[in-house]
């Protein structure tokens, strides 16, 4: 990819910039038709210089971090400390110190609520949460409620699919202790005010959790503009790898909290009966890490980068006005969460529901067609219970789509809801 040389092309159309770097993406489906991915919400696809990296690591580079003094161990280590280093500086964090690799966003929540949760948290606190919220940010404070007695509190949502402010602003109080958002709904595509609720959180005594999962791939993120105490991404949802997540919180935060896990790399110096902490991060992170992993999540960030997320957010934000146009113009299909006019900053997502049909039937017959998008209820029951609905339809797009997919996409959910609703 040669951005410099195609710099007046990326606002107009990142796809065709980007798509020859996506192997998958030149697949054919299983009954030869042209692979359509719209499912960028739940794993994006990885372009050939995250894959080539995997490749070159385990091919010259494999070996463990941080204990070997041979060569091998040493390029893994600058690998993988480089990796950190370009998290760091993709959420604008003052350090690397700052930042702890994780399995993924889900075990970065579970480390916040098992570490300074259940140090902090005792009977009648409370911590605040949305009935948006993915379950990996509700079970983790489910279970510490069960464990210290803490109090978990549920913000309710407006007519059109938004954080209703007004309720978080009833129920935030002296008693809560935290106050745990995702600033992007992976369903209802909306953009919440963490900046302005993280002041309110602070204003009341409380930190803020900022689940960043599905912000971080499609807008610039800042942790010292949003000004959270917590703050947490996955990979697989950034163009990297599987299996590697990070937390990021302040110096100061980490250093008061006691380990997660224990066991090799997250120690000093063990005796036998007791041990004492490694330097941040690595007291959280014990156990081989996913070195490999690292060092293609730190290339992912390297390709989004170049490409520029204010640049990304342009373009889908035409995908998105443009999704929801041929969604809306189909007779029957209810789309969850604001419109673009509603708010223009919204995920490049579209959760919808067609009256009379089920979700699944609708995405099991569209895979037939080589369009893949989600259904289901997304990691979001307790939101879909909100709207009284056993699931919904997702397709969720990134800056490789293209509008003559999104046509293909509405062309076939018409023909397939003529086609169920003719046989039901």
């Amino acid at each position: 990819m040669s951005v410099g040389s195609e710099q007046s092309q990326i606002s107009v159309n990142l796809a065709d910039l980007t798509r020859r770097d996506f192997p998958l993406l030149a697949e054919k489906a299983c009954l030869g038709e042209q692979l359509i991915y719209m499912d960028h919400a739940a794993t994006s696809q990885k372009p050939r210089q995250v894959l080539e990296a995997l490749q070159h690591y385990y091919d010259h580079d494999n070996a463990n971090v941080h204990r070997g003094a041979h060569q091998l161990s040493a390029r893994a280590t600058e690998g993988f400390e480089a990796a950190r280093q370009k998290v760091a500086d993709f959420i604008a964090a003052a350090s690397p110190r700052e930042i702890v690799f994780t399995r993924n966003a889900t075990e970065a929540i579970n480390l916040v609520a098992r570490s300074w949760g259940d140090a902090n948290l005792r009977e009648g606190d409370e911590v605040l949460v949305s009935v948006m919220e993915h379950h990996s940010n509700l079970v983790p404070w489910q279970l510490l409620a069960s464990r210290t007695g803490c109090v978990l509190r549920h913000v309710g949502l407006t007519e059109t699919g938004e954080l209703d402010c007004d309720d978080l602003r009833n129920k935030i109080s002296d008693r809560t202790r935290l106050l745990s958002l995702v600033q992007l709904s992976n369903v209802l595509g909306c953009l919440n005010p963490i900046a302005e609720l993280t002041e309110l959180a602070h204003r009341a005594g409380a930190l803020c959790l900022v689940d960043a999962s599905q912000s971080l791939p499609h807008l610039p993120v800042n942790v010292a503009e949003l000004g959270c105490d917590f703050l947490v991404g996955s990979s697989h949802k950034l163009c990297g790898p599987t299996g590697m997540g990070f937390l990021w919180s302040r110096e100061q935060l980490l250093e008061a909290m006691p380990p997660f896990l224990g066991g090799g790399e997250m120690i000093q110096d063990v005796y036998l009966d007791q041990s004492i902490w490694a330097d941040l991060p690595y007291k959280f992170e014990a156990g081989t890490p996913a070195i490999g992993e690292a060092i293609g999540f730190g290339v992912a960030l390297d390709y989004l980068q170049q490409l520029g997320l204010d640049r990304i957010h342009s373009w889908e934000k035409q995908l998105t006005a443009q999704l929801f146009d041929r969604l809306q113009a189909i007779d029957g299909v209810r789309i969850l969460g604001p419109t673009p006019e509603q708010q223009p900053e919204r995920a490049c997502l579209a959760a919808f529901t067609v009256d009379g049909l089920h979700a699944n039937d609708i995405g099991a017959l569209l895979d037939t067609e080589g369009i893949c998008i989600r259904s289901g209820h997304h990691c979001t029951q307790p939101l879909h219970r909100h709207y009284k609905i056993p699931g919904s339809a997702r397709a969720s797009l990134s800056f490789t789509n293209t509008p003559d997919e999104i046509d293909c996409f509405a062309e076939k959910l018409r023909s397939t809801i003529c086609f169920l609703r003719e046989n039901s």
